[in-house]
């Protein structure tokens, strides 16, 4: 199943904002917990993740130090700000609403299948 991109697109500052309310990161672990947590469903890109961490750095959501771990290259790793705590808290918010919307329309509708080879009755 590929999930439609401006799904991807409307969902990605709170799932990063998520993500980095758990602890700073990097980029490449970003992307490998996005994909883990969507059982593989979500396969982001870096054209995806970097320009929205430079956007929620720049809107202070985010900050950003490079740092190196013995034995391995520097990495710029990411950590959420209060501001950003509070876009998260907005963010989800927000979802909530949509997600219980989505319920009740949802709620007890097995989706009908047809099949294209019958004509309607």
């Amino acid at each position: 199943m590929k999930v439609a991109k401006d799904l991807v697109a409307a969902s990605a500052t709170p799932m990063v904002l998520g993500i980095l309310a758990d602890g700073e990161s990097y980029g490449y672990a970003i992307l490998r917990r996005i994909n883990e947590l969507s059982g593989g469903e979500l396969d982001w890109t870096e054209g995806l993740l970097y320009p929205l961490l430079h956007r929620l750095e720049r809107l202070g959501h985010v900050e950003s130090s490079w740092q190196t771990v013995t034995g391995e290259r520097k990495r710029k790793y990411y950590r959420i700000t209060d501001r950003g705590l509070a876009e998260l808290a907005e963010q989800r918010r927000q979802w909530d609403t949509v997600v219980d919307a989505l319920k009740e329309i949802w709620h007890d509708r097995v989706p009908q299948t047809v099949n294209p080879l019958e004509s309607p009755a």
